[in-house]
């Protein structure tokens, strides 16, 4: 019990310490979510051995990684992206997933990335909606039709691989049992759903807002209730527990408007991003096998590799863009897409606590998407307009 404190006290003063050097010049800065996952490394066992990944210290981690899924279901916005955006995003994420699939298949064959190719694929199509949302935004670009194609192929992004991992961790029931667990619990989350949307409109919701005001908090702790609820009943169906988690914040969203909606969703993003997702990627990164990336001499070439599959398998259904991008939209399009740490070290951490991935292969995972952080956002930005891709 003595060494609880310490070690809570630790990590609580990384969480502030990782948004200060964020804040460093812009020569020097890093993405806090990046900073996060290095403190991480530098207290965990397999550096200074400060602290452990395990006990109380684990449980709020597992909490992160459901309120970081069930804020990025909350920063989906249907009525902007609705239409082209959305549907062009669904096809071109099915293309970067089977492009994925096809060169995680040959690289394992040849002995060159030996990660489970199904698994390794999913992380290669994932797109970091919370990391990117705040760049766009920054930059003026979210609410422009550039930003609306990104936050479409984002959200998408997020979604398509959580359903594929749920699908691919489902090992208790047979066949017909799975299905009729994912079809009822599709059908509970519709349900939920169509009352959010007839709250939206509803002058109860409106009451309940007042109370955001008081100790009571009481919309908030309805969001966390469903947010638990959600991720319970995906757990009970032999679903993951972070797609529940996915589908409540998609759900709160619908339900939400108005100034009163934004004063919800920043007090969401309080608890979340001030408390408990860093700690998520404070202990992720104290899992990470440092030891990994030098254990074999292929580790820095399958690091680089991984980072340029990103690219690659994003630049494949860039075509479908040619009338929606102009000529100097879609090399930033083709980097912004293929930023995606968040979820690579959620698929990771699945993957390791599942058995599907050894914990070597999942360190060099979460390295190339550590790369994809640091490097992609800064490369859309310098190299808009100055190259010109053929298609």
């Amino acid at each position: 019990m003595e060494a609880y404190p310490s070690e809570l006290l630790l990590i609580t003063f990384v969480a502030m310490l990782a948004p200060l050097l964020a804040e460093l010049p812009d020569s020097v800065r890093f993405p806090v979510v990046v900073l996060e996952v290095v403190l991480g490394i530098l207290i965990g066992p397999h550096v200074f051995h400060l602290a452990n990944p395990d006990g109380m210290i684990a449980m709020l981690g597992q909490l992160g990684l459901t309120f970081l899924l069930f804020l990025v279901g909350l920063e989906i916005d249907f009525d902007k992206i609705r239409g082209k955006p959305l549907s062009l995003a669904v096809g071109s994420w099915f293309i970067t997933f089977l492009s994925a699939i096809v060169c995680m298949f040959f690289f394992n064959v040849i002995g060159l990335i030996q990660s489970p190719p199904l698994l390794a694929a999913t992380a290669l199509s994932t797109t970091a909606l919370g990391i990117l949302a705040p760049i766009l935004r920054d930059r003026g670009e979210l609410n422009t039709d550039f930003g609306k194609y990104i936050v479409a192929t984002a959200a998408v992004g997020e979604f398509g691989p959580l359903v594929i991992i749920s699908l691919l961790l489902i090992t208790t029931h047979d066949t017909f049992l799975h299905t009729l667990f994912v079809v009822t619990f599709i059908i509970i989350s519709l349900a939920v759903a169509n009352v959010a949307l007839h709250m939206r409109s509803s002058p109860l919701l409106e009451k309940l807002a007042h109370t955001m005001q008081s100790s009571g908090q009481l919309p908030v702790r309805i969001c966390i209730l469903l947010q638990v609820l959600l991720a319970t009943l995906a757990a009970k169906f032999g679903l993951n527990i972070v797609l529940g988690a996915f589908t409540a914040g998609m759900v709160v969203r619908l339900a939400i408007k108005g100034t009163e909606g934004e004063l919800l969703q920043h007090k969401l993003d309080a608890i979340g991003y001030g408390f408990l997702i860093p700690i998520f990627f404070i202990v992720a990164g104290m899992k990470f096998e440092l030891s990994a990336l030098w254990s074999t001499p292929l580790a820095p070439i399958q690091i680089a590799l991984l980072s340029g599959l990103l690219v690659l398998v994003r630049s494949v259904p860039l075509f479908f863009y040619k009338h929606e991008l102009t000529a100097e939209e879609k090399i930033p399009f083709m980097f912004y897409s293929a930023t995606g740490l968040p979820l690579i070290v959620i698929i990771s951490e699945i993957g390791v606590s599942s058995g599907l991935m050894p914990p070597d292969r999942a360190s060099i995972l979460v390295s190339a998407g550590m790369v994809s952080v640091l490097l992609f956002p800064v490369l859309a930005v310098k190299l808009r307009g100055k190259f010109v891709l053929p298609w």
